[in-house]
Protein backbone atom coordinates (compact mmCIF):
# COMPACT_ATOMS: atom_id res chain seq x y z
CA UNK A 1 0.00 0.00 0.00
CA UNK A 2 2.81 2.40 1.08
CA UNK A 3 4.35 1.55 -2.97
CA UNK A 4 0.83 2.91 -4.25
CA UNK A 5 0.58 5.90 -2.12
CA UNK A 6 1.96 8.39 -4.61
CA UNK A 7 -0.86 6.90 -7.27
CA UNK A 8 -3.43 7.61 -5.01
CA UNK A 9 -2.92 10.75 -3.52
CA UNK A 10 -2.82 11.81 -7.01
CA UNK A 11 -6.13 10.66 -7.97
CA UNK A 12 -8.03 11.90 -5.22
CA UNK A 13 -6.21 15.51 -5.49
CA UNK A 14 -8.85 18.68 -5.16
CA UNK A 15 -8.35 19.06 -8.67
CA UNK A 16 -9.97 16.48 -10.00
CA UNK A 17 -13.39 18.10 -8.94
CA UNK A 18 -13.65 20.19 -11.99
CA UNK A 19 -14.69 17.05 -14.33
CA UNK A 20 -17.94 16.22 -12.88
CA UNK A 21 -19.06 19.76 -12.42
CA UNK A 22 -18.25 20.46 -15.87
CA UNK A 23 -20.10 17.29 -17.05
CA UNK A 24 -22.84 17.49 -14.86
CA UNK A 25 -23.55 21.61 -15.52
CA UNK A 26 -23.00 20.96 -19.22
CA UNK A 27 -25.74 18.20 -19.31
CA UNK A 28 -28.52 20.35 -17.08
CA UNK A 29 -27.25 23.41 -19.28
CA UNK A 30 -28.09 21.12 -22.45
CA UNK A 31 -31.28 20.39 -21.17
CA UNK A 32 -32.40 24.17 -19.75
CA UNK A 33 -31.54 25.28 -23.61
CA UNK A 34 -33.70 22.08 -25.33
CA UNK A 35 -36.78 22.06 -22.83
CA UNK A 36 -36.68 25.05 -20.76
CA UNK A 37 -40.11 26.88 -20.63
CA UNK A 38 -40.67 30.32 -18.33
CA UNK A 39 -44.14 29.12 -17.58
CA UNK A 40 -42.60 25.97 -15.51
CA UNK A 41 -41.53 28.51 -12.71
CA UNK A 42 -45.08 28.82 -11.97
CA UNK A 43 -45.19 25.42 -10.82
CA UNK A 44 -42.90 26.35 -7.87
CA UNK A 45 -43.97 27.30 -4.43
CA UNK A 46 -41.47 29.25 -2.42
CA UNK A 47 -42.59 29.85 1.27
CA UNK A 48 -41.05 29.45 4.87
CA UNK A 49 -42.23 26.44 4.68
CA UNK A 50 -40.06 25.50 0.97
CA UNK A 51 -36.88 26.96 3.20
CA UNK A 52 -37.73 24.51 6.01
CA UNK A 53 -38.14 21.59 4.03
CA UNK A 54 -34.91 22.76 1.84
CA UNK A 55 -33.08 22.39 5.26
CA UNK A 56 -34.42 18.82 6.05
CA UNK A 57 -33.04 17.47 2.49
CA UNK A 58 -29.61 18.58 3.77
CA UNK A 59 -30.69 17.09 7.03
CA UNK A 60 -30.98 13.59 5.54
CA UNK A 61 -27.73 13.70 3.85
CA UNK A 62 -26.65 14.74 7.34
CA UNK A 63 -27.93 11.65 8.84
CA UNK A 64 -26.44 9.36 6.06
CA UNK A 65 -23.38 10.58 6.90
CA UNK A 66 -24.04 10.29 10.43
CA UNK A 67 -25.06 6.55 9.98
CA UNK A 68 -21.94 5.52 7.94
CA UNK A 69 -19.49 7.42 10.80
CA UNK A 70 -20.84 5.46 13.19
CA UNK A 71 -21.04 2.31 11.60
CA UNK A 72 -17.05 2.41 10.64
CA UNK A 73 -16.36 3.55 13.97
CA UNK A 74 -18.56 0.01 15.39
CA UNK A 75 -16.80 -2.37 12.94
CA UNK A 76 -12.98 -0.56 14.34
CA UNK A 77 -14.15 -2.12 17.43
CA UNK A 78 -14.23 1.86 18.11
CA UNK A 79 -10.69 2.24 17.55
CA UNK A 80 -11.13 4.86 15.23
CA UNK A 81 -12.36 8.32 17.03
CA UNK A 82 -15.28 10.61 15.79
CA UNK A 83 -13.05 12.99 13.52
CA UNK A 84 -10.66 9.89 12.33
CA UNK A 85 -14.03 8.58 11.54
CA UNK A 86 -16.01 11.92 9.83
CA UNK A 87 -12.79 12.30 7.74
CA UNK A 88 -12.52 8.99 6.21
CA UNK A 89 -16.19 9.58 5.12
CA UNK A 90 -15.96 12.60 3.59
CA UNK A 91 -12.52 11.51 2.03
CA UNK A 92 -14.43 8.03 1.08
CA UNK A 93 -17.51 9.99 -0.12
CA UNK A 94 -15.39 13.02 -2.25
CA UNK A 95 -13.22 9.92 -3.86
CA UNK A 96 -16.95 7.89 -4.96
CA UNK A 97 -17.65 11.72 -6.47
CA UNK A 98 -14.96 11.92 -8.87
CA UNK A 99 -14.47 8.26 -9.56
CA UNK A 100 -16.60 6.50 -12.20
CA UNK A 101 -19.83 5.02 -10.14
CA UNK A 102 -18.61 1.25 -11.05
CA UNK A 103 -15.01 2.12 -9.25
CA UNK A 104 -16.37 4.33 -6.34
CA UNK A 105 -14.07 4.91 -3.91
CA UNK A 106 -14.30 1.65 -1.58
CA UNK A 107 -10.12 0.80 -3.21
CA UNK A 108 -9.37 3.92 -2.11
CA UNK A 109 -11.07 3.76 1.47
CA UNK A 110 -8.62 0.86 2.43
CA UNK A 111 -5.67 3.31 2.41
CA UNK A 112 -7.64 6.23 4.43
CA UNK A 113 -8.65 3.76 7.11
CA UNK A 114 -4.66 2.35 6.82
CA UNK A 115 -3.53 5.93 7.59
CA UNK A 116 -5.54 6.22 10.24
CA UNK A 117 -4.07 3.80 12.24
CA UNK A 118 -5.68 0.24 11.41
CA UNK A 119 -3.33 -2.48 10.06
CA UNK A 120 -3.60 -2.99 6.05
CA UNK A 121 -5.30 -6.10 6.08
CA UNK A 122 -7.99 -5.36 8.91
CA UNK A 123 -8.76 -2.11 6.66
CA UNK A 124 -9.10 -4.69 3.89
CA UNK A 125 -11.84 -6.48 5.97
CA UNK A 126 -14.08 -3.16 7.16
CA UNK A 127 -14.32 -2.29 3.89
CA UNK A 128 -15.45 -5.50 2.60
CA UNK A 129 -17.60 -5.33 5.80
CA UNK A 130 -18.73 -2.14 4.95
CA UNK A 131 -19.44 -2.70 0.93
CA UNK A 132 -21.63 -6.46 1.87
CA UNK A 133 -23.45 -4.56 3.90
CA UNK A 134 -24.40 -1.85 1.24
CA UNK A 135 -25.27 -4.17 -1.20
CA UNK A 136 -27.15 -6.54 1.30
CA UNK A 137 -29.30 -3.10 1.91
CA UNK A 138 -30.06 -2.81 -1.91
CA UNK A 139 -30.41 -6.98 -2.68
CA UNK A 140 -32.95 -7.02 0.38
CA UNK A 141 -35.05 -3.93 -0.23
CA UNK A 142 -35.15 -3.75 -4.60
CA UNK A 143 -37.74 -7.26 -4.54
CA UNK A 144 -39.56 -5.84 -1.49
CA UNK A 145 -40.13 -3.02 -3.32
CA UNK A 146 -40.76 -4.70 -6.51
CA UNK A 147 -43.23 -6.20 -4.60
CA UNK A 148 -44.60 -3.14 -2.89
CA UNK A 149 -45.19 -1.30 -5.61
CA UNK A 150 -44.88 -3.37 -8.88
CA UNK A 151 -42.72 -2.65 -11.73
CA UNK A 152 -45.63 -1.17 -13.55
CA UNK A 153 -45.26 1.65 -11.47
CA UNK A 154 -41.61 1.75 -10.05
CA UNK A 155 -40.60 1.72 -14.12
CA UNK A 156 -42.95 3.83 -15.45
CA UNK A 157 -41.49 6.48 -17.54
CA UNK A 158 -42.00 9.17 -20.21
CA UNK A 159 -45.95 8.47 -22.00
CA UNK A 160 -48.30 5.73 -21.91
CA UNK A 161 -47.02 4.37 -25.12
CA UNK A 162 -43.44 4.11 -23.80
CA UNK A 163 -45.04 2.22 -20.70
CA UNK A 164 -46.89 -0.17 -22.86
CA UNK A 165 -43.65 -2.03 -24.24
CA UNK A 166 -42.15 -5.07 -23.88
CA UNK A 167 -40.84 -5.16 -20.00
CA UNK A 168 -37.23 -5.80 -22.66
CA UNK A 169 -37.86 -2.85 -23.77
CA UNK A 170 -37.79 -0.90 -21.28
CA UNK A 171 -34.58 1.03 -20.71
CA UNK A 172 -34.70 1.30 -17.15
CA UNK A 173 -35.81 -1.73 -15.79
CA UNK A 174 -32.82 -3.26 -18.23
CA UNK A 175 -30.64 -0.65 -16.47
CA UNK A 176 -31.75 -2.16 -13.15
CA UNK A 177 -31.71 -5.18 -13.41
CA UNK A 178 -28.12 -5.39 -14.85
CA UNK A 179 -27.06 -3.31 -11.64
CA UNK A 180 -28.56 -5.34 -9.88
CA UNK A 181 -27.35 -8.98 -10.88
CA UNK A 182 -23.62 -6.82 -10.70
CA UNK A 183 -24.83 -6.39 -7.07
CA UNK A 184 -25.86 -9.89 -6.28
CA UNK A 185 -22.82 -11.09 -7.75
CA UNK A 186 -20.54 -9.08 -6.10
CA UNK A 187 -22.55 -9.91 -2.67
CA UNK A 188 -21.98 -13.24 -3.40
CA UNK A 189 -17.92 -13.43 -3.89
CA UNK A 190 -17.38 -10.90 -0.90
CA UNK A 191 -19.47 -12.81 1.22
CA UNK A 192 -17.64 -16.37 0.42
CA UNK A 193 -14.34 -14.54 0.85
CA UNK A 194 -14.88 -12.88 4.27
CA UNK A 195 -16.81 -14.95 6.30
CA UNK A 196 -16.63 -18.65 4.46
CA UNK A 197 -13.18 -19.22 2.82
CA UNK A 198 -10.91 -16.18 3.34
CA UNK A 199 -7.75 -18.47 2.93
CA UNK A 200 -9.02 -19.11 -0.57
CA UNK A 201 -9.71 -14.90 -0.63
CA UNK A 202 -5.56 -14.71 -0.04
CA UNK A 203 -4.93 -17.34 -2.86
CA UNK A 204 -6.63 -15.64 -5.14
CA UNK A 205 -4.39 -12.52 -4.18
CA UNK A 206 -1.12 -14.41 -4.02
CA UNK A 207 -2.42 -15.87 -7.80
CA UNK A 208 -3.24 -12.06 -8.65
CA UNK A 209 -0.12 -10.90 -7.44
CA UNK A 210 1.99 -13.27 -10.09
CA UNK A 211 1.50 -10.67 -12.68
CA UNK A 212 4.37 -9.09 -13.87
CA UNK A 213 3.29 -5.42 -13.42
CA UNK A 214 2.29 -5.94 -9.60
CA UNK A 215 4.78 -8.66 -8.98
CA UNK A 216 6.73 -6.78 -6.69
CA UNK A 217 3.90 -5.87 -4.45
CA UNK A 218 3.29 -9.03 -3.28
CA UNK A 219 5.03 -9.84 0.08
CA UNK A 220 2.68 -7.15 1.13
CA UNK A 221 -0.05 -8.64 -0.77
CA UNK A 222 0.62 -11.89 1.51
CA UNK A 223 1.17 -9.91 4.59
CA UNK A 224 -2.80 -8.52 3.62
CA UNK A 225 -4.14 -12.10 2.86
CA UNK A 226 -2.64 -13.13 6.62
CA UNK A 227 -4.31 -9.56 7.95
CA UNK A 228 -7.41 -10.85 6.57
CA UNK A 229 -7.62 -13.95 7.75
CA UNK A 230 -6.81 -13.05 11.56
CA UNK A 231 -10.09 -9.92 11.00
CA UNK A 232 -12.41 -12.60 9.08
CA UNK A 233 -11.96 -14.64 12.24
CA UNK A 234 -13.13 -11.26 14.17
CA UNK A 235 -16.49 -10.53 12.13
CA UNK A 236 -17.35 -14.05 11.95
CA UNK A 237 -17.63 -14.39 15.51
CA UNK A 238 -19.18 -10.99 15.95
CA UNK A 239 -22.40 -10.93 18.64
CA UNK A 240 -25.32 -10.76 16.67
CA UNK A 241 -26.52 -7.45 17.98
CA UNK A 242 -23.07 -6.21 16.63
CA UNK A 243 -24.21 -7.30 13.13
CA UNK A 244 -27.72 -5.93 13.57
CA UNK A 245 -26.51 -2.33 15.12
CA UNK A 246 -23.88 -2.51 11.55
CA UNK A 247 -27.25 -3.51 9.39
CA UNK A 248 -29.49 -0.81 10.82
CA UNK A 249 -26.91 2.17 10.65
CA UNK A 250 -26.76 1.10 6.67
CA UNK A 251 -30.05 0.98 6.47
CA UNK A 252 -30.22 4.43 8.25
CA UNK A 253 -27.89 5.65 5.89
CA UNK A 254 -29.33 4.54 2.58
CA UNK A 255 -32.76 5.17 3.44
CA UNK A 256 -31.86 8.45 4.42
CA UNK A 257 -30.55 9.62 1.21
CA UNK A 258 -33.28 8.33 -0.53
CA UNK A 259 -35.75 10.91 0.80
CA UNK A 260 -33.74 13.50 0.24
CA UNK A 261 -35.67 13.93 -3.13
CA UNK A 262 -38.90 13.82 -1.15
CA UNK A 263 -38.18 16.82 0.83
CA UNK A 264 -37.04 18.67 -2.36
CA UNK A 265 -40.50 17.92 -3.80
CA UNK A 266 -42.40 19.52 -0.34
CA UNK A 267 -40.33 22.14 -0.29
CA UNK A 268 -41.09 23.41 -3.92
CA UNK A 269 -44.17 21.69 -4.97
CA UNK A 270 -46.17 21.92 -0.97
CA UNK A 271 -46.75 19.42 1.14
CA UNK A 272 -50.55 18.03 -0.07
CA UNK A 273 -49.52 18.04 -3.75
CA UNK A 274 -48.60 14.10 -3.63
CA UNK A 275 -49.98 11.56 -1.27
CA UNK A 276 -48.28 9.41 1.26
CA UNK A 277 -48.23 6.32 -1.34
CA UNK A 278 -46.98 8.38 -4.31
CA UNK A 279 -44.01 9.05 -1.73
CA UNK A 280 -43.56 5.62 -0.87
CA UNK A 281 -43.16 5.24 -4.89
CA UNK A 282 -40.66 8.08 -5.54
CA UNK A 283 -38.47 6.18 -2.53
CA UNK A 284 -38.68 3.05 -4.76
CA UNK A 285 -37.70 5.05 -7.82
CA UNK A 286 -34.86 6.65 -6.15
CA UNK A 287 -33.45 2.90 -5.29
CA UNK A 288 -33.70 1.63 -8.70
CA UNK A 289 -31.58 4.97 -9.67
CA UNK A 290 -29.09 4.22 -7.62
CA UNK A 291 -28.64 0.62 -9.12
CA UNK A 292 -28.53 2.44 -12.61
CA UNK A 293 -26.39 4.69 -12.07
CA UNK A 294 -23.93 1.99 -10.84
CA UNK A 295 -23.36 1.15 -14.75
CA UNK A 296 -22.48 5.05 -15.49
CA UNK A 297 -18.55 5.38 -16.66
CA UNK A 298 -18.97 9.27 -15.49
CA UNK A 299 -17.28 10.57 -11.99
CA UNK A 300 -19.77 9.90 -9.33
CA UNK A 301 -22.56 9.59 -12.17
CA UNK A 302 -22.33 12.98 -13.66
CA UNK A 303 -24.54 13.37 -16.44
CA UNK A 304 -26.02 10.44 -16.04
CA UNK A 305 -28.00 10.98 -13.02
CA UNK A 306 -29.50 14.21 -13.96
CA UNK A 307 -30.60 12.37 -17.30
CA UNK A 308 -32.04 9.42 -15.35
CA UNK A 309 -33.50 11.86 -12.55
CA UNK A 310 -34.96 14.15 -15.16
CA UNK A 311 -36.27 11.04 -17.18
CA UNK A 312 -37.38 8.48 -14.26
CA UNK A 313 -39.40 11.11 -12.20
CA UNK A 314 -41.11 13.08 -14.96
CA UNK A 315 -44.26 11.15 -13.66
CA UNK A 316 -43.90 12.83 -10.25
CA UNK A 317 -43.39 16.21 -10.53
CA UNK A 318 -44.85 18.99 -12.88
CA UNK A 319 -44.17 18.90 -16.74
CA UNK A 320 -40.95 20.56 -17.46
CA UNK A 321 -39.48 20.83 -13.73
CA UNK A 322 -37.53 17.57 -13.89
CA UNK A 323 -34.13 19.66 -15.37
CA UNK A 324 -34.40 22.06 -12.52
CA UNK A 325 -35.19 19.12 -9.68
CA UNK A 326 -32.43 17.51 -10.81
CA UNK A 327 -30.09 19.62 -10.36
CA UNK A 328 -31.17 21.22 -6.71
CA UNK A 329 -30.84 17.48 -6.12
CA UNK A 330 -27.56 17.02 -6.93
CA UNK A 331 -27.10 20.27 -6.01
CA UNK A 332 -27.99 18.77 -2.12
CA UNK A 333 -27.01 15.27 -2.38
CA UNK A 334 -23.28 15.17 -4.76
CA UNK A 335 -21.67 18.63 -5.03
CA UNK A 336 -21.46 19.06 -1.08
CA UNK A 337 -18.82 16.46 -1.14
CA UNK A 338 -16.88 17.68 -3.96
CA UNK A 339 -16.82 21.05 -2.27
CA UNK A 340 -15.63 19.04 1.42
CA UNK A 341 -13.43 16.87 0.01
CA UNK A 342 -11.62 19.59 -1.45
CA UNK A 343 -11.45 21.39 1.58
CA UNK A 344 -10.34 18.09 3.75
CA UNK A 345 -8.41 16.41 1.15
CA UNK A 346 -4.90 18.99 1.37
CA UNK A 347 -5.29 19.12 5.62
CA UNK A 348 -5.33 15.18 5.72
CA UNK A 349 -2.28 14.97 2.96
CA UNK A 350 -0.34 17.23 5.17
CA UNK A 351 -0.69 15.66 8.17
CA UNK A 352 -0.06 11.81 7.66
CA UNK A 353 2.70 13.05 4.57
CA UNK A 354 4.09 15.89 5.06
CA UNK A 355 6.26 16.04 7.81
CA UNK A 356 7.87 18.93 9.92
Amino acid sequence: MTDNSGKILRSIRPGKITLPIFIGLAVTGYFLYHEFDPSVMDAFTFSLQSIFWFFVSFLMIAARDLGYIYRIRLLSGTQITWRKAFNIIMLWEFTSAITPSAIGGTSVAIFFINKEGIKIGRSTAIVMVTSFLDELYFIITFPLILLFIGRTDIFAFGNSIENSLPFYKNQFLMFALAGYIVKLAYTIVISYGLFVNPRGLKWLLLWIFKLPIIKRWRPQANESGSDLIAASKEFKTWPFKNWLKAFMATAFSWTSRYWIVNSLILAFFGFHFLGWNDHILIFGKQLVMWIMMLVSPTPGGSGFAEWVFKEFLSTMIPAGTGVAMAFMWRVVSYYPYLLIGAFIVPRWIKKHFVKG
